[in-house]
């Protein structure tokens, strides 16, 4: 943990673990090498990464879902990619810059923010708004149209400007593009439709798949933050003024806050269960992920809040574990789509 925080890299071994393991490949068919993981069973893995560490359990999220964009692609081109040695995916999710079509293929010019695990990515990913004849494309609504598109790392500049006070090690850099020509084959579309594989991952909506893998990570560090807050009242109660002025109040507090937290946890996880592999999951159910998802990460910034100012000078020291769990769950929660 601390070596990938000075270094702000996972470190060699760490990688060296996560290629032994193939857990950038967990949502990827099995044809193409990968695990082809359950929803639940890959988040509850997801889970207790993020709980042994929150830097490293986001690397592995972030990258296993742009690597289940094998599902996406075709078939032929995806088992070239995929049974390749240490593939890893990554890149920026929000549309940005732009696609020219010209032909059966794109030029792609632009910059975009966030690419968990730059260092290490071998191809980047990328959402960019779609041009013909230097004009913008709507669809029948009348929205511009983006695609997502992939690329070899060669064809990308790194902009090594990730420099926050957590999950340092995801190292989420930037990343542009210039007058870069693509083959078609190299657009996708994240959705169920436009599957290239038959495995249930694929008929899942990606969005609510995206909801649970992050809403995971929030758990598992939350589970350590929280396990780490009882081992520091435990040292405080060794100070019998402090046990019977303070400790009675915080204990049950923080038992009242793991309480409500698990329980909307175990409701995220069965829900999982109710929604896989099905070709048409219950909408309602699908709400329900979304929202649970969200006040989930919501009560993790609370919870965290409420209780970080009764961890004394501990929670302040930078290399308390305490204090880094601290700064990932609330660098984690400047992500986008659980923050609201």
């Amino acid at each position: 943990m601390h070596a990938s925080i000075e270094r702000r890299v996972l470190t060699t071994e760490l990688l060296d673990l996560i290629y032994q393991q193939n857990w950038f490949n967990l949502w990827v068919p099995s044809i193409y090498g990968g695990l082809n993981v359950e929803l639940k069973a890959g988040c509850q893995l997801l889970d207790e990464l993020a709980y042994v560490d929150g830097g490293f359990g986001w690397t592995v999220t972030l990258c296993a879902g742009a690597n289940m964009f094998a599902g996406f692609i075709e078939p032929t081109l995806a088992e070239r990619i995929f049974k390749q040695h240490n593939v890893c995916w990554g890149g920026s999710g929000k549309p940005s810059g732009r696609a020219d079509k010209v032909g059966n293929s794109f030029i792609i010019n632009g910059s975009w923010k966030y690419a968990t695990g730059a260092p290490h990515l071998t191809h980047f990913t990328l959402n960019a708004w779609i041009y013909e004849d230097g004009e913008p494309v709507f669809d029948t609504s009348g929205e511009p149209i983006y695609h997502s598109f992939f690329v070899d790392r060669e064809d990308v500049l790194v902009h090594y400007d990730w420099d926050t006070f957590g999950l340092e090690c995801t190292a989420s850099h930037s990343f542009s593009i210039s007058e870069l020509k693509v083959p078609e084959e190299r657009a996708f579309d994240l959705h169920p439709d436009k599957r290239t594989s038959q495995e249930p991952i694929f008929y899942y909506p990606f969005m609510t798949f995206a909801e649970c893998t992050l809403a995971v990570n929030y758990v598992g560090m939350f589970r350590r933050f929280l396990d780490l807050f009882e081992k520091q009242l435990l040292i405080k109660a060794s100070d019998p003024e402090w046990a019977a002025e303070k400790g009675k109040i915080l204990f049950k507090k923080v038992d009242a806050i793991r309480s409500a937290f698990e329980e909307k946890r175990n409701r995220l996880y069965q829900l999982m269960d109710e929604t896989w592999n099905k070709r048409e999951p219950k909408k309602e159910f699908l709400v329900e992920i979304s929202t649970i998802s969200r006040e989930l990460a919501d009560d993790v910034r609370t919870g965290t809040i409420d209780l970080f100012p009764y961890t004394g000078i501990a929670g302040a020291q930078r290399d308390n574990e305490l204090n880094i769990v601290f700064r990932h769950i609330f660098t984690a929660s400047q992500h986008a789509l659980l923050n609201t």
